[in-house]
């Protein structure tokens, strides 16, 4: 004798609280979050001739423009180490940073014809774009390891830099940028669907937050009865800390990089907290 099948039922309630991230929900729509990594790394370079080829360029020609001008014309001091390599050391953990805030500052309103046709955790996006950018970097740190190798052993001002034990650690370091601009992403994404005046912020936010970033000039140019403020930015050690481990030059302590991660930790926090707050309600005013 066949038994009846169970009935099975599905019910999709609201987040009560305003910090609630559904773990279990994510790792059930995995699949979605891997075909959304995929679809922004094709989509990004789908119809270009170069294709991929741009992971490398980009970031090859701001450090050629970077040493055109802020090296050859304004003349930034930046020590003995050849511009190139610092400049690109410079750009690994902000390129990263300011890519994964203009693809999650839009999320809830560029993503709102899906939102409003079927559910899925909100946080497979953002996420999906974090870890697809992560292309980018690995790329980038081969580009580098390239110069690296050239400017060490193939020029005399290899002997006035080197790579430092403490490189295991870069993982963190990237893992540290990526939690940071993940929250600043969540919060700008949430006022940008209250507030569509945020949406024109956020090109002159991040110009602004690059030159308050010592990614041009070294963290030690900076007198130090101002390098609190300087501290007070979540980007700063990271792109400190990059300079460091592959050339051995910056300015880098436990405290500060404490400091930084606190504060990147409290940024992520409490952007989530907002996210989860708005995206509850958010499609029925977009």
């Amino acid at each position: 004798m066949n038994s009846a099948p169970s009935e099975y039922r599905l019910h999709i309630r609201p987040n009560s609280g305003w910090l609630h991230v559904d773990l279990r929900a994510l790792w059930e729509y995995r699949d979605l979050l891997f075909i959304m990594v995929r679809r922004d790394f094709v989509a990004k370079y789908k119809q270009t001739l170069l294709g991929p080829a741009w992971f490398i360029l980009q970031p090859l020609l701001t450090t050629l423009v970077f040493t055109l001008i802020f090296g050859g014309v304004a003349r930034i001091p930046i020590g003995i180490t050849p511009h190139a390599l610092f400049y690109l050391c410079g750009l690994l953990g902000w390129n990263y940073f300011s890519q994964n805030f203009a693809a999650t500052s839009s999320v809830l309103a560029g993503n709102a014809h899906l939102f409003g046709k079927v559910y899925f955790p909100r946080l497979t996006p953002p996420l999906a774009a974090i870890i697809s950018n992560l292309f980018t970097v690995v790329v980038q740190i081969a580009t580098i390891l390239a110069f690296y190798v050239f400017y060490k052993y193939f020029t005399v001002a290899g002997k006035y830099f080197g790579m430092q034990w403490q490189i295991v650690f870069l993982p963190l370091v990237i893992l540290q940028v990526a939690v940071l601009s993940l929250g600043v992403g969540l919060w700008m994404s949430a006022l940008t669907v209250t507030y569509r005046d945020f949406s024109h912020l956020s090109a002159f936010l991040m110009q602004l937050w690059m030159y308050s970033t010592p990614v041009i000039y070294p963290f030690a140019q900076i007198p130090v009865r101002w390098r609190w403020v300087s501290l007070l930015n979540p980007m700063t050690m990271p792109v400190e800390s990059v300079k460091y481990v592959f050339l051995g030059i910056g300015v880098v302590e436990a405290r500060y990089i404490a400091l930084s991660a606190g504060i990147a930790l409290a940024i992520f926090v409490s952007g989530l907290m907002v996210f989860q707050h708005v995206e509850r309600t958010f499609i029925d005013t977009v």
